[in-house]
C-alpha cells in the first residue's frame, strides 16, 4: 500500500478535526459579521442560555448512543422532572423531596425504555420513539389539553430559585451544575468498567457477548442514566422559568441528536465522546445566538444550522470511506 501524500494526511487531519476548525470559523465569521457578538454579556449568554440545557441533554444522549441505540425520549423526561416537581410543589411538598421526585420521574421513563429495550428486545429507535409518543400523550392529559402549569411568585422558594438563577464565585449555577454532569459522564465512560464495557458494546456487541458479559443489564443501566440526567435539564430549566410548559423538552432532541452525532467527528472510529459533543453543542449554540444577531428569522437559523450539521458530518464521512478504501 502506498504511503499516504502530503495532501492526503492534511485532507485527514482536517476532517478528523473538523469539527474544532469549524467552531474556529464560525466564532470568526460572527465577530465580524454581528458587532456585539463578541461582548461579555453575549458570549455569558451563549453558555447559559443556549449552551447548558443542550449540553446536559445531549450528554444523556450520548450515552444512549455509546450504547448502540439512541434515545428519542430525552425530551420526555425533561418534561416529565419539569411536571413532577411543579406538582409537588404545588402540594406543599418540600423542595428537595420534589427535586427528588422530579429526577424520579426522569429515571421512569429511563426505566420503560430499558425494559422495553433489555427485557423485550424492541429496537432502541422504536423503543423510544414509542415512549416520546406516550410521554407526550400523557402530558396533554394530565394538563387539559397542553396548558402551562406555573409556579405562583410567592410559592417559588428562595433555594430553588437559586438553581436557575443564583451564582458560585461569579458562575451561574446552571453552568455549574452542567459542567459536573460533563466531567462525571467523561469520567463514567472513560475510567469506569462499566463505561468501558457500555463503549464496547456499541462497538462490537457480538466480541462483549462472546466475553461472557451480558448486554441487558449495561445497556438497561445506560437507558436509565440518559433519563435521569435529561431530568436534571428539566429541573434547571423550571428553575428558570417557574412553569412546567408540556413537551417543551422535546426542543431538545432534535439539536442533542444532531451535536452527540457531530461529536462522533473527534473519535477516529467514528464513536460517540463527551467532549465531542460538548464541542458539538457549542458549535450549535454559537451558530444559533450568531445567526440571532445577525437578524435572520427563526426559519433561516433552522435552515443555517441543519447545513453545518451535514457539511461536518458529510466531511468526515466523505474522507473515512476515501481513507479506507
Amino acid at each position: 500500500m502506498p504511503a499516504p501524500t502530503l495532501a492526503g494526511r492534511s485532507v485527514a487531519s482536517l476532517a478528523r478535526y473538523g469539527l474544532i476548525v469549524a467552531l474556529i470559523a464560525v466564532f470568526s465569521v460572527f465577530s465580524i459579521l454581528a458587532p456585539t457578538f463578541l461582548t461579555p454579556g453575549n458570549l455569558q449568554s451563549i453558555l447559559v442560555n443556549n449552551f447548558t440545557l443542550l449540553a446536559i441533554v445531549s450528554i444523556a444522549m450520548t450515552f444512549a448512543v455509546s450504547s448502540g441505540g439512541i434515545d428519542l425520549s430525552v425530551g420526555t423526561a425533561v418534561d416529565f422532572a419539569s411536571f413532577a416537581f411543579v406538582s409537588l410543589v404545588l402540594a406543599g411538598q418540600p423542595v428537595p423531596l420534589a427535586l427528588l421526585a422530579g429526577l424520579g420521574a426522569g429515571a421512569l421513563v429511563g426505566a420503560f425504555n430499558a425494559i422495553l429495550v433489555s427485557v423485550i428486545g424492541v429496537a432502541p429507535f422504536l423503543a423510544t420513539l414509542g415512549t416520546l409518543f406516550i410521554g407526550r400523550s400523557l402530558q396533554q392529559l394530565l394538563t387539559n389539553g397542553g396548558n402551562p402549569v406555573y409556579l405562583p411568585p410567592s410559592g417559588v422558594p428562595a433555594a430553588f430559585r437559586f438553581l436557575g438563577h443564583g451564582t458560585i464565585a461569579n458562575v451561574p449555577v446552571p453552568l455549574v451544575i452542567a459542567a459536573v454532569v460533563i466531567a462525571g459522564s467523561a469520567a463514567v465512560l472513560a475510567r469506569t468498567r462499566f463505561g468501558r464495557i457500555v463503549v464496547s458494546i456499541g462497538i462490537q456487541p457480538s466480541v462483549v457477548r462472546y466475553s461472557g458479559v451480558g448486554l441487558g443489564a449495561p445497556v438497561a443501566v445506560t437507558f436509565i442514566l440518559a433519563g435521569v440526567i435529561a431530568a436534571v435539564a428539566g429541573l434547571i430549566l423550571t428553575a428558570t422559568v417557574t412553569v412546567y410548559i408540556p413537551s417543551s423538552g422535546n426542543a431538545f432532541l432534535l439539536n442533542a441528536i444532531g451535536a452527540t452525532f457531530i461529536g462522533t467527528t473527534l473519535s477516529p472510529l467514528g464513536r460517540p465522546n463527551v467532549l465531542g459533543t460538548v464541542l458539538g453543542v457549542l458549535l450549535l449554540s454559537i451558530v444559533a445566538n450568531g445567526l440571532l444577531l445577525t437578524g435572520l428569522n427563526f426559519y433561516w437559523q433552522q435552515v443555517g444550522t441543519g447545513t453545518l450539521i451535514l457539511a461536518v458530518l458529510a466531511f468526515s464521512f466523505i474522507n473515512r470511506k476515501t481513507v479506507g478504501a
